[in-house]
């Protein structure tokens, strides 16, 4: 997926649900592989999107793709079933709760970046939030969770005070400082979502101008997915900055 070779990746997730039929998160990996794909056609993925405000909130109407749409949602209720019958059997069932945890994040990015429901999407965002910290208490080693909490922190941490107050989340700071460092955290020790983690990173460098710290972990993502054509672009469009 993070190559962009989102037919492979499909093959991928066939493999890993044939030989793993009752795990939700082979179908929560697939519903993100067309996130991805979709976020991709439609140059939301490219960094100059996140670096400003006002591209995320526009209001612009976007052309979905609705079969993808349905093949997404439909992935993520087979994984919502399979994790709630896993959790009817074990109530702390980490992949479970992991699975839950992405499957709400999912969609919260859908409604968000291509709905245009900023609004909407926080419903979602506080489930992925809450089940982020559940498995968390369970085993704070589990890395990959910390990429929600992070992004949690950062993005609390970015709007002003009377914006925080309003849209609460359990047990976050608000701290720009404290998401960055989980994200790094993940960077460092997540299983399945360092990557993502480094591309969040990349969006942060570039909105705090830091485009010398963005150059160089866009380097390491095109040194480990050499097929993504999206990390070089984004190289050549840093360079102007850094005369």
């Amino acid at each position: 997926m993070y190559n962009f070779d989102f037919p492979g990746a499909d093959r991928e997730m066939d493999r890993f649900i044939a030989e793993h039929p009752t795990d939700p998160l082979g179908q929560t990996f697939r519903a993100a592989a067309y996130l991805f794909r979709e976020l991709d056609r439609l140059s939301i993925l490219e960094a100059e999107f996140f670096a400003s405000d006002k591209k995320i909130a526009d209001k612009k109407k976007l052309s979905p793709d609705l079969p993808l749409k349905a093949r997404f949602l439909a992935a993520i209720e087979e994984s919502k079933v399979k994790a709630e019958a896993r959790l009817a059997a074990d109530a702390n069932d980490k992949s479970a709760l992991f699975a839950l945890c992405l499957d709400a994040g999912l969609v919260s990015d859908y409604t968000a970046l291509i709905e245009k429901r900023q609004l909407g999407s926080l419903s979602y965002a506080r489930q992925s939030h809450a089940y982020a910290l559940r498995l968390l208490k369970l085993d704070a080693g589990f890395a990959d969770a910390y990429l929600t909490t992070g992004i949690t922190e950062y993005l609390l941490g970015s709007v002003p005070f009377f914006v925080r107050w309003f849209v609460r989340f359990d047990e976050a700071e608000g701290s720009k400082t404290v998401g960055v460092d989980r994200l790094k955290m993940v960077v460092a020790k997540g299983k399945y979502l360092g990557p993502f983690a480094k591309i969040l990173l990349v969006i942060v460098d570039i909105r705090e101008k830091r485009p010398l710290d963005a150059e160089a972990r866009l380097m390491e993502l095109s040194r480990d997915f050499p097929e993504n054509p999206l990390f070089q672009r984004e190289i050549q469009k840093l360079r102007p900055r850094m005369k």
